[in-house]
């Protein structure tokens, strides 16, 4: 069995992203690691190569930064990534530069795909995702936070990355048929110095936006306020080993009331309808779950 990993990145040293751990946190279970490495200004290329390790190819490529609709251009660089996974693959284990697997569900992971190995009918894995925001302690709460994504997919060119790089479709726009993995996601894009946290804000919505909608929608400061966020709980188990060093040099602070809860009349319906009933009402699903 062939396992590769693959993600892209651009100015992930501007932006703070976690980059290096986020690849570490699946070398393991990998055969080898294809990355596709945008045209950066900070010495990107440069921090992929730190790692040392001859499972990592880099590929270097030039974002086009005139496609500014909902994010595709996020899943045109997930696309060049996994085209260049090695033909003889058999699974594609796709991480994004801010997303880390905990070393615990490693066996987990590989014993799922090996014993699945010959499943004709199956396209892929779907992962539970955590959501830290503010700092490593607190994770999201609120049913804003997605609760699954696809991250591994057998190496089948029919397989696309789809709007933007959340998820997966094959063919003709059909939703994958996927099992899921009692494996998490460990999803750290929220948490960052608010510095740099409000500079991929904003800069980050102009790849779904125009210009005119960031001005008006974006808010203009040095830092990015934290404090505005409907629900969080508390973190209470062990982040991933890769994680440590940059979680003990974190340079900033945030707290928050753990009792504070700012539900929408409709979030509060949602939640009222899945306690009832025991379905969540409007979630979206990009993925065919087989028994």
């Amino acid at each position: 069995m062939y396992i590769s990993g693959f993600s892209f990145v651009r100015n992930a040293v501007k932006f703070d992203y976690p980059v290096v751990e986020s690849i570490k946190s699946i070398l393991p279970i990998c055969d080898e690691f294809v990355i596709a490495v945008g045209n950066s200004n900070d010495g990107t290329r440069q921090l992929i190569e730190s790692i040392n390790d001859n499972r990592i190819k880099i590929i270097d490529t030039i974002w086009d930064d005139s496609i500014r609709e909902g994010g595709k251009v996020l899943a045109v660089e997930t696309n060049k990534a996994y085209d260049a996974v090695n033909p003889k693959s058999d699974w594609a284990f796709y991480i994004q530069a801010d997303e880390v697997v905990h070393e615990k569900y490693h066996d987990i992971i590989y014993d799922n795909l090996k014993s699945n190995l010959y499943e004709v009918n199956l396209d892929g894995f779907l992962f539970n995702y955590k959501h830290f925001y503010g700092s490593y302690d607190y994770v999201g709460e609120s049913l804003r936070w997605y609760r699954n994504e696809i991250r591994i997919v057998k190496n089948n060119k029919n397989i696309y990355s789809y709007r933007d790089a959340q998820g997966f479709r094959k063919d003709n726009n059909k939703k994958l048929l996927v099992k899921k993995i009692n494996a998490e996601i460990y999803h750290y894009g929220w948490v960052k110095h608010p510095k740099y946290q409000q500079a991929k804000q904003e800069t980050f919505n102009k790849l779904w936006h125009d210009d005119n909608w960031v001005n008006k929608n974006v808010l203009k400061s040095e830092e990015f306020d934290y404090s505005n966020i409907d629900s969080l709980e508390l973190f209470s188990d062990i982040h991933p080993k890769v994680m440590l060093d940059r979680i003990q040099n974190k340079n900033w602070q945030f707290e928050h009331n753990l009792s504070f809860r700012k539900y929408s009349p409709k979030e509060r319906f949602k939640r009222f309808l899945e306690k009832l009933v025991g379905y969540r009402m409007g979630e979206y699903k990009n993925y065919i779950l087989l028994k």
